[in-house]
């Protein structure tokens, strides 16, 4: 993948160092290159006269070397001429003073003892030939893009991003923008189910809103290739017209159509024309939540992460909820500081279909199949959608 692609991906593979950085010995700041032991005894009192050999800038090396008792005039990273171990900053000769006038053009007084070595970048004292600079597995941040780079690599080899397939289903579905009519809802979940990916990292392959026809529905998801999973929204309850379960059947197989979680009970995976599909349930909140803990584990773990989950805090619940069926169930809350207590609260009523539930929350309170109820001044766990700030 092209170098300025790979921010926030996954590295494929070790990346060492082909070259030194930097290749060559060079000065650390404008000056001029001298020999330590030349310039031992200056001060602005008894200053060191030597004499310039040459004018060097940056991306020239010098014709001639540094003998006893001569400089070169250098610009910051041009290569340290053979012979000089140290640069003295332009600051500390008569270049920066009145007495410039009084020496000869090729002459110059050194008024500070810079100690040999001062000022200037060893050949590779950034990166060395053969070193480990990336490992296999890590997430490519800026820096190390700017390193690759010196380095003279135009690409890396990362985990690319899985193409996801996001579609609809629904004969009530309209898409925004389109005029509505009595009987019709808009198509939310394709949004929402789309910028879940994004933000995961995945790439999004929009396929629409399909009828409630498996024949039309099978039509639309064979008319695209490549996809690494196929995330549909309604269709795989126990109504009369989910065609998604009914296309699986057909077509592909199923693993499950049903889990111990709410909201979002109705939930199918298996595989359609040979492409993992998960099935997710109609209701916008269930859907997103279906998402985020079925499909973006699955997604990052596509592009290498190890990190699956998301992070969690422990919090104390100010409010009451009943776990009345031993499912997992999830609740939107929202978070705030309490004197050294994180507090979380439910972000109002908790239906399946009130995406503003979710809009609102920080994160979602998981309640396990095992615990029958929460009440206020009760520990809960919270999964993070959301940061929370100190303060």
């Amino acid at each position: 993948m092209s170098l300025l692609e790979t921010v926030g991906q996954v590295t494929a593979s070790d990346v060492f160092a082909p070259r030194d950085v930097p290749p060559l010995t060079n000065a650390a700041m404008d000056g001029y290159a001298v020999r330590g032991t030349d310039i031992a005894g200056a001060t602005l009192q008894t200053p060191v006269r030597l004499k310039v050999r040459e004018n060097l800038a940056a991306g020239r090396v010098a014709r001639l070397g540094i003998e006893p008792g001569t400089a070169i005039r250098i610009m910051t990273g041009a290569p340290v001429p053979d012979g000089a171990d140290t640069v003295v900053p332009f600051e500390d000769t008569s270049e920066s003073s009145e007495r410039l006038a009084e020496l000869a053009a090729d002459r110059i007084d050194v008024f500070v003892a810079w100690r040999e070595g001062a000022n200037i970048r060893r050949a590779g004292e950034d990166l060395a030939r053969g070193d480990l600079i990336i490992p296999q597995g890590t997430i490519v941040r800026p820096a190390h893009v700017g390193a690759c780079a010196s380095m003279g690599f135009r690409a890396l080899t990362v985990y690319r991003r899985p193409r996801i397939g996001i579609l609809s289903t629904g004969d009530e579905l309209l898409e925004p923008g389109q005029t509505w009519t009595p009987g019709k809802i808009y198509d939310a979940n394709s949004y929402v189910l789309h910028a879940m990916t994004v933000q995961c990292g995945g790439e999004v392959v929009r396929l629409g809103i399909a009828p409630d026809d498996p024949d039309a529905l099978m039509e639309r998801i064979a008319a695209c290739d490549g996809l690494d999973m196929l995330v549909t929204s309604a269709g795989v309850s126990a109504g009369d017209f989910d065609v998604v379960k009914t296309a699986m059947l057909r077509a592909g197989d199923v693993t499950f159509y049903r889990v111990r979680m709410r909201p979002g009970r109705p939930l199918a995976f298996g595989r359609l024309g040979g492409v993992p599909l998960v099935g997710l349930p109609g209701n916008p909140v269930a859907a997103s939540i279906g998402f985020e803990v079925f499909c973006r584990p699955a997604i990052r773990r596509m592009l290498g992460k190890t990190d699956l989950g998301r992070p969690t805090v422990r919090a104390e619940f100010r409010g009451r909820v009943d776990n009345y069926d031993r499912r997992r169930s999830f609740y939107r809350v929202q978070l705030e500081r309490s004197g050294d207590r994180t507090v979380a609260r439910l972000t109002g009523p908790q239906g399946s279909g009130i995406l503003r539930s979710l809009v609102i929350a920080d994160g979602l309170m998981v309640i396990p199949e095992d615990r029958p109820t929460a009440i206020t001044g009760e520990e809960v766990t919270v999964m993070l959608i959301h940061g929370i700030e100190d303060g």
